[in-house]
């Protein structure tokens, strides 16, 4: 019996995040139905539905999100009310009222997000019983559901947001680490086109975790820049680190691409294969180690050392390569050259000196992840300017 209550006790220690992110969101939810009985006349379930779709596991998004669930709440709920009044309830107010919902999200260049929350709001407010009054209850308890799920967001992980960056950046550096270390061995060791793909295909993945690195990294400074809790200098040195981590992991999947072409070409000189898992090896060592001394809060001595390493496996790598260019096809030895380059790109990541760093500004976040694709300030400055273009062209005639 202890064992069995030990095992299931493991299945929620091991999930602490996720554990406490549920009980905060039941928490939300139960908070949302309280407060929104006794403010608003049956209004906790509509109150409990909206906090349930609005709390995420971070301030800046659950604000985000929460924003967009008000601006959802009101464009689909006037949508909805126009639709009833023009067809009365049924199927036929229903379909326009999600179709027009649709067409209004895409109008105003709303992000994935307030577009759901757009038809499902509406369809919440005129669902069965709808009356003037009924009406303005459920959109209240909608914004006072978005509202508390904006606060209990905050409680929704243990990690300030420069944290978070700060276990992002360190669970991608040793994934990168531990790829580089398997490339190594079997490059070392032999490998076939199967176990090169496996590696691609591994390079990949890492790629596609990019996007919610920056994210995070864009919510640590964003944060930082209104809030007394953080320091503007951490969280712009935080960002800086993950648009490093960013261009390493960029660099390791091209690793991965030469070495699949390498084995489709029927690979190298066992000696070239040599010099080449040497290097890996070096690269994702030194990877570790910059991953290790941003966890301890590292010095600039110390990266600039980790750094000036890599630089000379990768420029030792290369001469090694020459030097054996007699026994290697055009082609061979041009990728390998190209693996030495990438060593010396992850080198410039590391102790961050990269000009492609420094003097390059890096894109926001993708326009699909933002509530408003484009900002209501522009949109209100394009819509102005077609009004006035209008009205110079009708006082012309």
């Amino acid at each position: 019996m202890k064992k069995f209550f030990a095992r299931v006790g493991k299945l929620f220690t091991d999930r602490k995040i996720w554990v406490r992110q549920i009980v905060v969101a039941g928490l939300a939810a139960a908070t949302a139905w309280a407060v929104g009985d006794a403010l608003v006349t049956q209004g906790g379930v509509v109150a409990a539905i909206v906090c349930s779709l609005s709390i995420r596991i971070s301030l800046y998004k659950s604000v985000r999100e929460g924003f967009g669930q008000i601006i959802g709440t009101a464009i689909g709920a006037g949508v909805a009310l126009f639709a009833v009044y023009l067809f009365n309830f049924g199927f036929i107010a229903v379909g326009m009222t999600v179709l027009l919902c649709s067409v209004v999200a895409r109008g105003l260049h709303l992000g994935d997000v307030a577009s759901i929350n757009v038809p499902v709001t509406a369809l919440i407010v005129i669902g069965p019983g709808l009356s003037e009054n009924t009406a303005f209850h459920r959109l209240m308890s909608t914004l006072i559901g978005a509202a508390i799920a904006i606060i209990f967001s905050y409680f929704s992980h243990a990690k300030t947001p420069a944290g978070r960056t700060v276990e992002q950046i360190r669970i991608l550096g040793k994934k990168s680490a531990v790829l580089l270390a398997e490339m190594s061995e079997g490059v070392a060791t032999g490998y076939r086109q199967d176990d090169a793909g496996a590696w691609l295909a591994g390079a990949r993945l890492l790629v596609e975790e990019i996007p919610s690195l920056r994210s995070q990294s864009l919510e640590a400074k964003r944060y930082a820049r209104w809030s007394p809790l953080a320091q503007v200098d951490e969280a712009d040195a935080l960002y800086l680190r993950g648009v490093a981590i960013e261009h390493i992991v960029v660099q390791v999947r091209t690793i991965a691409r030469t070495l699949f072409d390498l084995a489709v070409d029927e690979g190298v000189t066992r000696q070239a294969n040599r010099v080449i898992a040497s290097a890996l090896s070096t690269t994702s060592e030194a990877i570790r180690s910059k991953i290790e001394l941003i966890e301890n809060q590292h010095s600039e001595s110390q990266t600039d050392t980790i750094a000036g390493e890599l630089r000379l496996a990768g420029a030792t790598l290369a001469e090694n390569l020459i030097s054996q260019a007699g026994h290697l096809a055009q082609e061979q030895l041009v990728r390998g050259i190209a693996i030495a380059s990438n060593i010396e790109r992850i080198a410039d990541s590391l102790d961050e000196s990269s000009p492609a760093l420094m003097e390059v500004t890096t894109p926001d976040e993708p326009a699909a992840q933002k509530v408003l694709k484009i900002s209501a300030l522009n949109q209100s400055k394009r819509f102005l300017s077609r009004i006035w273009r209008g009205i110079r062209i009708f006082l012309r005639r």
